[in-house]
């Protein structure tokens, strides 16, 4: 038995990242300017890369618990 990559699951990993470098770009472009703006745009950032973190997590475990089905 071949291991699977869930690759949607890895795309959208990729996604919530992409979101969360755009959310810190815009912190950082709105520091100086809106600091409130700034704080909600981390906030999301920081939401994003916690998804990104559950589903590499889930893919990480699925692999794990593939490549000790094969070795029983």
């Amino acid at each position: 038995m071949t291991n699977q990559i869930d690759t949607n699951k890895l795309k959208q990993a990729e996604a919530a990242s992409s979101i969360a470098k755009d959310m810190i770009t815009s912190a950082i472009e709105q520091s100086a300017a809106n600091t409130t703006l700034a704080l909600e745009s981390l906030k999301q950032a920081s939401a994003e890369v916690a998804q990104a973190q559950t589903l590499i997590s889930q893919v990480q475990s699925q692999l794990q618990t593939q490549a000790s089905a094969t070795k029983e």
